[in-house]
């Protein structure tokens, strides 16, 4: 066994890959504080092809240092656009008839292992702040509330970890 070369794992040029056709998912980071969170939801984006990423809040935007430490060249080739009110794009977006789905904690999550995509459908996962979480206003605007399980002694995923499950 060994490792593949870069030339052997046969990526595409950033230029394929803005033509390229994207998994119908959209990124909505919500007031992240930190950039390498924010890079490193590029990467995931780039990595699974998704639609396009929306930077809401205070939320940094590239070309921040952060972000291109750990994005790597991602923020170049996924589609991104920062909005200051996420509720907005939720809207914007509920309205297009994308599924608006908020990755929290609630009363009324659903558990990622009970949760079934519907390939006919075009989503949206909003992903909140470190600290605390998707906005208190976005909850009631979202379709749904996806739980990533967890059986230790944290309350919480990182966002970078979050975001790759």
């Amino acid at each position: 066994m060994r490792k593949l070369s870069l030339k052997e794992l046969n990526r595409i040029s950033p230029e394929a890959f803005k033509e390229k056709s994207k998994t119908p998912i959209i990124i909505i980071l919500d007031n992240i504080r930190s950039g390498l969170n924010v890079g490193a939801a590029f990467r995931t984006a780039d990595a699974f092809a998704l639609q396009k990423i929306y930077l809401c809040g205070i939320t940094a935007q590239p070309p921040h240092r952060e972000i291109l430490k750990t994005a790597i060249g991602a923020s170049q080739t996924v589609d991104w656009e920062y909005r200051k009110e996420t509720t907005a794009v939720v809207q914007e977006l509920k309205a297009l008839g994308i599924i608006t789905i908020a990755v929290e904690q609630t009363t009324e999550s659903v558990l990622l292992t009970d949760f079934k995509l519907d390939s006919s459908q075009q989503y949206a996962f909003i992903f909140g702040n470190e600290v605390s979480g998707v906005s208190d206003e976005v909850l009631p605007l979202v379709h749904a509330c996806l739980e990533v399980p967890q059986f230790g002694t944290k309350h919480s995923l990182n966002i970078s970890v979050c975001t790759g499950i």
